[in-house]
């Protein structure tokens, strides 16, 4: 770390190269916290057969995972405008971290409602670095290659979804502890084993992330943020701005994207241990799930080439329907085809995030941090979306659930195809709240 510190200095922003020698520490950053995000999905089958829980209550992981966004993101907003977005990477990671931590109690008290509270913490962190990294990387180059650097970053964010499954898988749920007896104090102890099971990989997350913040913390000298963007601001929570059907209709395609991808995840293991499914083990179906992840990182790859030369709208459009019509095929079909199918929604999602929230910031200028807040409080479509799926799974049935996520995917694509033909109009200057 003092080695890295001792280096040339890098150019400041007029000195010809701007802050883009700060987008490779962006990258590890968002790598860290795919890695740390996905894991809530290995989490919640664990806990669901930890605590008897049915669909429906297993998806409150994702609720107050998700929740957070909502109730964070607006003050995170104002927060990154007045402190600049370095700190706020730094506040961010300190905050994550800390729920990370909570893991370890959580798992020593084995209550259900301890490791809600964990996720909530650990996602409040989250949301903070939603706030202040995408609008940051955004900015680190052409304005008119946003899209493309945005999809870049979510590239390595991908790469730690696709990574942690396997992680997950190993770490968690191949380690099922069998009470050796019917007494409450074997179930009890039983209990107590399979907890300490998830509180291992989040520790270790923690002192990454750790590790992060000391190192924004000192880069934060080295960054020369522009004071319209952040520093000097307008002050608030920018609501005023929800009058930009641009940024207005990004954020509700937010919602349903997010809330889509997380319950196809969510429901990921449950869907490909079906009999009529695959029949997987859940070790084998935590390993699949990482091809669900795996495949928005190649996508990832792919559309940061691609969107350099496709308009957003017009790509966005392609791939929210390819994503519909999956999660529909796998709901009508069986065997390998039905688990495969919704395994490939993960290549269709591949750009989705990076372009419905460059398309939706886009404009903003010196309140894109406000902007960004709005964007991620939509965020909390991973709470609400989930449960509603899981509220259908236990009615209805998996495959019948799946047509949620498939509404949703619909109309983001009716959003992209409304930008496509420039119907939500240019951001238009508003004054300050």
């Amino acid at each position: 770390m003092a080695a890295m510190m001792a280096g040339p200095r890098p150019p400041a922003d007029g000195e010809g190269g701007g802050n883009t020698w700060l987008l490779p520490f962006m990258l590890a950053l968002f790598f860290a916290w795919g890695l740390a995000t996905v894991l809530v999905d290995i989490v919640t089958p664990k806990l669901k057969s930890l605590f008897a829980l049915s669909y429906t209550e297993a998806t409150l992981t994702q609720f107050c995972f998700f929740a957070a966004y909502a109730l964070i993101s607006l003050p995170a907003g104002a927060m990154v405008t007045r402190i600049g977005a370095m700190r706020g990477l730094v506040v961010g990671l300190v905050v994550m971290a800390a729920g990370c931590l909570l893991f370890a109690p959580a798992a020593r008290s084995g209550l259900f409602p301890m490791f809600l509270l964990a996720l909530f913490v650990m996602a409040s962190g989250i949301a903070v670095l939603q706030v202040a990294a995408n609008p940051l990387v955004a900015r680190l180059g052409d304005p008119a290659q946003a899209s493309s650097r945005l999809t870049l970053a979510q590239t390595f964010n991908a790469l730690g979804t696709t990574i942690g499954p396997i992680v997950g898988a190993w770490t968690i749920l191949a380690h099922t502890v069998a009470p050796t007896g019917t007494d409450p104090a074997a179930l009890a102890a039983a209990r107590q084993a399979e907890a300490d099971v998830v509180r291992t990989p989040f520790l270790v997350i923690a002192a990454g992330l750790c590790a992060l913040a000391i190192l924004f913390w000192f880069l934060r000298r080295r960054v020369r943020e522009e004071r319209s963007a952040e520093t000097a601001g307008p002050a608030g929570l920018g609501l005023d701005l929800l009058r930009q059907p641009r940024l207005a209709l990004g954020a509700a395609a937010i919602f349903l994207y997010v809330g889509a991808e997380v319950a196809i995840g969510t429901l990921m293991v449950s869907w490909l241990e079906q009999p009529r499914v695959l029949g997987a083990s859940p070790e084998q179906a935590g390993h699949l799930l990482s091809f669900y992840w795996g495949g928005a990182l190649a996508g990832r790859i792919v559309g940061s080439f691609v969107l350099r030369r496709v308009r957003p709208g017009a790509a966005l459009g392609t791939v929210a329907l390819t994503a519909a019509g999956l999660a529909v095929l796998a709901a009508s079909s069986t065997g390998p085809l039905a688990g495969w199918a919704l395994i490939a929604v993960g290549l269709a999602n591949a750009i989705q995030f990076p372009t419905i929230f460059a398309l939706a910031i886009e404009g903003l200028g010196e309140r894109t941090a406000q902007g960004a807040g709005i964007v991620c409080v939509a965020i909390v479509g991973g709470a609400i979306v989930p449960v509603a799926t899981g509220a259908l799974a236990d009615g209805f049935g998996l495959a019948v659930a799946l047509t949620a996520p498939a509404l949703c995917y619909l109309c983001i694509a009716g959003f992209a195809l409304a930008h496509a033909r420039d119907a939500l109009g240019r951001p238009t200057a508003l004054p300050a709240e």
